[in-house]
């Protein structure tokens, strides 16, 4: 499906105009774009973690968390194989 396609059913389904949702999209864009980077800034040693928690929240603060001791785990299960 392209973009366009998706624009056309979302203005269908919503019966919103595509200014409407395109200005939508690039703001849900955005933020995710901005919690990516502050995320990344945090797993760098950029920002505390209590920094991260106060920018994006516990729950990404976790996840992110979560996610770098489960590629851990792999690469030390990797090397001893």
């Amino acid at each position: 499906m392209s973009i366009t396609d998706y624009l056309s059913s979302l203005t269908q389904v919503t019966d919103q105009k595509e200014e409407h949702i395109l200005a939508q999209a690039l703001e849900i864009g955005l933020r995710q774009m901005w919690r990516e980077e502050m995320l990344a800034r945090y797993l760098r040693g950029d920002i505390s973690r209590e920094e991260a928690i106060e920018l994006v929240g516990i729950e990404w603060v976790g996840l992110a968390d979560e996610q770098v001791d489960a590629v851990l785990e792999d690469i030390h299960w990797a090397l001893k194989q």
